[in-house]
């Protein structure tokens, strides 16, 4: 069970929900016409299988990054980061796939629940859309780095990280509560969409090394690593003055400014990076910067519960 844990990479798993904390939130503070009040909008039943089936996306991503990389012989002595399950042998290829298999199955069914309460018998259309977007999520965890054309090693990782993690995250689960598009959501989307990006670079910025030996063309190996630290910093300082911009479009007042609390271990994050000399030290970064816009996401979801209350109060 140890082992199983260390490969589900648990410090993954807080960056994950980020986007669909804030896109929940957003549902319950904006209520749209149809509806009679901020908590009609937002059902917890659609919160929990929506957090699930982010979860089981995550889980599954790594599952499929420690089995692609470990059959393909990526991760080896060269590579920097800690060892991986089948690279250190404490788990199996064998059973690293089987654990592949039923995680997708899991992710699937928790991703039709989800569709099914989020629609029931209505609107057949987004159904199928939303059901034909989660099988794609799925595939795509998977081909990241399994198989001879996955996409991981031809660079195209970061995409699939901010699409599905951050726009489909944030958006996609707040149209489920809603059933419309807000443009506004956008800027947080991109933002927690940037940050996420922001923590596979930092991966395959101090995997570099190996990742060049192993013929795994990352964007970082591609474009070098001091370009990939200006890549870098734009990531991260694009995704917080996204999120300021949102916060003036949408009025907020001064208690929900709490989120630039964030701002701190993001500062000391990107100082960190610019004053790296070595691949290792950047492994800790990993880390702190899930954690930072896990903590930025709840602050911001936080805000969001502010201007709920507000509404309770504006409505009595």
């Amino acid at each position: 069970m140890k082992h199983w844990i260390e490969a589900a990479r648990l410090r993954t798993l807080p960056l994950s929900v980020s986007g669909i904390i804030v896109g929940s939130m957003y549902a319950l503070a904006h209520p749209t016409d149809n509806v009679l009040t901020p908590t009609e909008v937002f059902n917890w039943k659609l919160f929990g299988f929506a957090m699930l089936t982010t979860l089981g996306l995550q889980i599954l991503s790594n599952f499929a990054n420690d089995y692609g990389d470990g059959i393909k012989g990526t991760d080896n002595s060269d590579r920097v980061g800690p060892k991986r399950a089948i690279q250190s042998g404490v788990i199996t290829p064998k059973a690293m796939k089987n654990a592949i298999i039923l995680t997708s199955i899991f992710t699937l069914i928790a991703a039709i629940l989800l569709i099914y309460y989020a629609f029931r018998d209505t609107n057949l259309l987004y159904s199928l859309l939303f059901l034909v977007l989660g099988i794609l999520a799925i595939a795509s965890a998977i081909r990241y780095t399994v198989g001879n054309t996955a996409y991981g090693y031809s660079g195209y990782g970061d995409a699939f990280v901010f699409v599905f993690f951050g726009l489909v995250s944030t958006l996609g689960v707040n149209f489920l509560y809603s059933k419309q598009v807000d443009l506004a959501l956008c800027l947080p989307a991109i933002a927690i969409g940037f940050l996420s990006v922001g923590v596979l670079n930092l991966n395959n910025m101090r995997d570099e090394v190996s990742d060049k030996k192993a013929n795994k063309n990352t964007i970082v190996v591609k474009i070098g690593g001091e370009n990939a630290k200006k890549y870098h910093y734009f990531l991260v300082i694009a995704a917080m003055l996204l999120v300021v911009v949102f916060a003036v479009m949408s009025d907020f007042k001064f208690d929900q400014y709490l989120f630039l609390l964030a701002y701190i271990p993001l500062t000391q994050h990107l100082i960190t990076v610019y004053k790296n000399k070595e691949a290792r030290a950047l492994d800790p970064e990993l880390k702190k910067l899930a954690l930072s816009t896990f903590l930025l996401s709840v602050l911001l979801a936080l805000s969001m519960i502010f201007f709920f209350s507000d509404l309770i109060v504006n409505n009595a």
